[in-house]
C-alpha cells in the first residue's frame, strides 16, 4: 500500500518574500488575471517591494515566459493560467452529493520513460486521486468535474465500490492527520500575525496548504477538518484586500 505523503505539520515553513511571489500571487487571485504596471506597482508596495524592484522583476518575468505584456499590461502566460485554474479550484472546490461510489482510474499504457511517468504522477495528483498502488489511483466520485480527454490515451477511468470501509480507506490514501494537523497551526497564525508582508506570506501559505486537500466527502473527515476553516479565513482576506 502506498500512502501519499505530505509535509508533518511540526513546524510552519512559511517561504520568505520576493518580488515576484508577490507579483505572482496578485495576478493568480486577480480575474482577469492581468494588471496595467502602475496598479502593479501600487499594489506591491505595501507588502515591501518598491517601483523599481517591481519593475526589474516583472522584466524578468516577461523574460522568463511567466508574464505577457501588452502596451503597459501584465497578464499571466498560459502556462500559469492552468495553475490559478488549479489554485481556484482549491479555494472553491466544486463538489456534489457523494453516493458511495469511488472514482478510479487505471494506467494502461506501457513503455513510457521516467519523466512521462513523474509528469502524469504530477498530473494525477492535481486531480486529487490518489495512488492505491502502482498505476492504480482513485478517490470518492465527490468532485463536479471531468478528467482531461488527453487521459484516455494512457489509462482507463471506471466506477468502484470498494470493500474496505472508506474511511479506513481514505486514511490509508491521504495523511489526513498531518493535512489537519497543519491546517490547524495555518489558521492560529493567520489569526495571530500582524503586518501586511507578514500576513501576505502567511495566507500564501494557506493556498499552498489548500491545493494539497483532497476535498473527501465530509463522512469521511473529522468533525473538525479545518478545510472550511481555511476558506473561509482566506476569502476574508480577500476581503481585507479589496479583491473579492
Amino acid at each position: 500500500m502506498r500512502t501519499n505523503q505530505a509535509e508533518q505539520p511540526d513546524q510552519l515553513e512559511l517561504r520568505p518574500l520576493s518580488a515576484r511571489s508577490v507579483v505572482l500571487s496578485l495576478l493568480l487571485g486577480a480575474h482577469p488575471p492581468e494588471l496595467p504596471v502602475k496598479e502593479l506597482v501600487r499594489r506591491v508596495e505595501p507588502f515591501g517591494v518598491g517601483g523599481s524592484t517591481a519593475r526589474a522583476a516583472l522584466s524578468r518575468m516577461v523574460a522568463a515566459g511567466d508574464l505577457r505584456r501588452t502596451d503597459t499590461v501584465h497578464r499571466l502566460s498560459d502556462r500559469l493560467l492552468e495553475r490559478q485554474r488549479r489554485q481556484d479550484d482549491a479555494v472553491h472546490p466544486r463538489t456534489r452529493a457523494w453516493d458511495g461510489d469511488w472514482e478510479m482510474f487505471v494506467i494502461t499504457a506501457t513503455g513510457r520513460g521516467p519523466a512521462e511517468r513523474a509528469d502524469l504522477r504530477t498530473r494525477l495528483a492535481a486531480l486529487r486521486l490518489a495512488e492505491l498502488r502502482e498505476g492504480v489511483w482513485l478517490r470518492p466520485a465527490n468532485l463536479s468535474r471531468s478528467l482531461p480527454d488527453d487521459l484516455g490515451q494512457v489509462g482507463e477511468r471506471c466506477a468502484a465500490r470498494p470493500e474496505r470501509p472508506a474511511a479506513e480507506l481514505a486514511a490509508a490514501l491521504w495523511p489526513l492527520d498531518a493535512w489537519a494537523a497543519k491546517g490547524r497551526a495555518l489558521l492560529a497564525h493567520t489569526a495571530r500575525v500582524d503586518g501586511p508582508a507578514d500576513r501576505f506570506t502567511a495566507f500564501a501559505a494557506v493556498v499552498r496548504h489548500l491545493l494539497a486537500d483532497p476535498v473527501l466527502p465530509a463522512e469521511l473527515l473529522s468533525a473538525d477538518w479545518p478545510g472550511g476553516a481555511l476558506r473561509t479565513a482566506y476569502a476574508d482576506y480577500r476581503r481585507e484586500l479589496g479583491t473579492p
